[in-house]
């Protein structure tokens, strides 16, 4: 069996063998010193954690601005997007030259050590239970061996397999809370066991819901199967069908109820996640800015549904589309960005990987009668540069709501290569993550980097996620010499 292990100490010996010289081994005694101090450390740390409340220890793990009054929350958020969009300015500026680098420094004079603009920080009046999903782990208390469905209260690389419940966290829905405290009541009463993530023991992994303004609720409950036999899987799945239609699950009022398959992920295989309907729609509706979303259970809907609509007015306002725009939604998801949009451009291709996603997308078109929008399967990287050649607008505006570690560098290249394509609208919500998209679009034309840069002329926080550190970022780029016109002509007004 040539397992990772095997192999990692094949080439340690294989190092051995070629000469390397071997470092001396540590002194036992010292060794052993350390090894006493860091126990010391851990025990400290142990005994510290046991003086914190489980619920405070949830809320710490997942709305740590919780006790913080909102506006100090959002001017928080807004210091901190300063902060890090000087760290990239200062980026793009190592990676300029010539008209590029007199821009950029002209911009971080202007606005302070920013490369542009930055507006102040939106946000909505709805600022608790404002979340429509959430995919809870399903594991045991820290105190008691009860089957608790809610969030690990430290990370696992931190030693704690132990779950505390979300009884007490205000950005969750009621109704979701609901739905937690049944189905742990209906995990205690069967025989299989929550996953544990030590020994890849035990069934119950994972419960993610997912609500909206129309009150639809759609619950998927996700187990590792073990040895469950097909007729045992049909049999848990008919209880659950059950309990959620004249058990005691009724009172949560669950419209759209699935199973899904967590199998473990081994190397060089993708994770298999099947999903099997089992009561109620196979779809959820949310509305949208006047408009109506069909939502699958794998598909990508922004997790706060009235702050999304915040978003998307941002980013139409920076973006200002005309009737000769053809409009990309990149990463489109359900595409809702993209239909946000239709109504101010001439026309609108969205691309997306998930294939449920587009059919829901497709769908969202004929429901919402929409006539100047097409939705494309598939990776960014492989079919941007066909859906651009689809075009027939003379200008392009694209938008790009990539997942938190930014957009795969071929499809970057290839928006710089659009010549077409004028205005970007960069919607991240990790602005750290993705600093090296910002520098690579902004850098001198080159031979990998071919095209006219684009430098973020606009920018504007949208606080998504109040009470916890997280903020979604709204960029506005233009090519170079869009940005530089741009500025001459209000100079000479």
């Amino acid at each position: 069996m040539n397992s990772p292990v095997r192999r990692a100490h094949a080439d340690c010996i294989s190092i051995l063998f070629v000469g390397t010289i071997a470092k001396p081994a540590p002194d036992p005694f010292v060794k052993r010193r350390l090894e006493e101090e860091t126990t010391k450390k851990r025990l400290k740390l142990d005994e510290d954690d046991q003086n914190i409340p489980t619920e405070d220890k949830v809320k710490l793990t997942t709305i740590p601005l919780w006790s913080m009054p909102y506006p100090n929350q959002l001017e928080l958020k807004q210091k901190e997007m300063r902060s890090i969009l000087s760290t990239i300015c200062n980026q793009m500026l190592k990676e300029s030259k010539g008209e590029l680098l007199d821009w950029l420094n002209h911009q971080k004079t202007k606005y302070q050590g920013l490369p542009c603009e930055l507006l102040p920080i939106l946000s909505t009046d709805t600022i608790t239970e404002y979340r429509n999903k959430c995919e809870f782990t399903v594991g045991k208390g820290e105190k008691e061996n009860a089957v608790v469905i809610g969030f690990r209260l430290t990370s696992y690389a931190a030693g704690s397999t132990a779950v505390g419940p979300i009884d007490n966290l205000c950005h969750i829905p009621n109704k979701m809370k609901v739905v937690v405290k049944v189905l742990e009541e209906f995990m205690k009463n069967t025989e299989l066991k929550p996953f544990h993530p030590v020994d890849h023991s035990g069934y119950w992994r994972q419960v993610t819901v997912r609500t909206t303004l129309r009150d639809d609720l759609m619950v998927i409950v996700g187990i590792h199967p073990q040895n469950l036999s097909s007729e045992k899987l049909d049999e848990l799945k008919s209880q659950l069908k059950a309990f959620f239609e004249t058990g005691n699950g009724a009172q949560a009022q669950v419209t759209s109820l699935y199973l899904q398959i967590m199998k473990l992920k081994s190397v060089n295989e993708k994770n298999e996640n099947n999903f099997y309907h089992i009561s109620g729609t196979k779809y959820i509706e949310e509305m949208l800015l006047g408009m109506k979303f069909r939502i699958s259970p794998q598909a990508f809907f922004q997790v706060n549904t009235l702050g999304a609509q915040v978003l998307y007015k941002a980013a139409i306002d920076l973006a200002k589309p005309t009737t000769d725009t053809a409009f990309l939604d990149i990463c489109c998801g359900t595409g809702t960005i993209g239909l946000a949009f239709s109504k101010y451009c001439g026309e609108v291709f969205g691309l997306e990987m998930i294939e449920d996603a587009i059919k829901d997308a497709k769908e969202n078109v004929v429901a919402n009668k929409i006539s100047n929008c097409e939705f494309f399967v598939g990776k960014a990287e492989d079919v941007l540069s066909p859906v651009i050649r689809r075009t027939t607008k003379p200008n392009i505006i694209a938008v790009v709501d990539p997942p938190r570690a930014g957009l795969h560098q071929r499809a970057l290249l290839t928006m710089r290569k659009a010549k077409k394509l004028s205005r970007l609208i960069y919607i991240s919500c990790d602005p750290r993550a993705a600093a090296k998209n910002l520098v690579d679009l902004s850098r001198p034309a080159s031979k990998q980097y071919i095209g006219e840069p684009m430098v973020p002329i606009k920018a504007v926080a949208v606080d998504m996620f109040p009470h916890t550190k997280h903020c979604e970022l709204v960029l506005c780029l233009e090519r170079l010499s869009v940005a530089m016109k741009s500025r001459s002509d209000s100079t000479e007004r």
